[in-house]
């Protein structure tokens, strides 16, 4: 599961008011939630795209903090989607993906790169508590 920030000064709830809808209309029905750190998320059991298995998404509240989008996209192996005859779906799906975080979180895909790498620096700088 990767949880994803919000742009400076922005908010999740005003960015995406209905979540489940956002979902819905991006990858197809809900068939269920699942909880993920005291949050309940939605789950995608048959995603429209053929390259995803299962996708898990929603908001993490945190209490005295900005909200995260949490986002678990299960995808089919790469030989699997290819063996199908599927391999366009798979640049729909990449387009989908990229889509979907864009417009939740107000981030390209540049910009989430290198917010993850940043905090990959941050925490290889913290000493561990032995």
């Amino acid at each position: 599961m990767r949880e994803y920030k919000m742009r400076r000064g922005e908010h999740l709830e005003e960015r995406v008011p209905d979540m489940k809808a956002k979902i819905e209309d991006e990858f197809g029905p809900i068939s269920g939630t699942e909880e993920y750190k005291g949050s309940d998320l939605y789950v995608v059991e048959d995603p429209e795209n053929p390259v995803f298995e299962r996708i898990t998404a929603g908001t993490v509240e945190y209490s005295g903090k900005k909200d995260k989008l949490a986002v678990d996209f299960e995808e089919r192996p790469a030989e699997e989607v290819i063996a199908a005859g599927e391999a366009d779906a798979a640049a729909d799906a990449v387009d989908a993906k990229n889509d979907f975080l864009l417009d939740c979180t107000g981030r390209d895909a540049k910009s989430r790169r290198d917010s993850m790498k940043r905090a990959v620096e941050d925490d290889a700088d913290k000493p561990d508590n032995v």
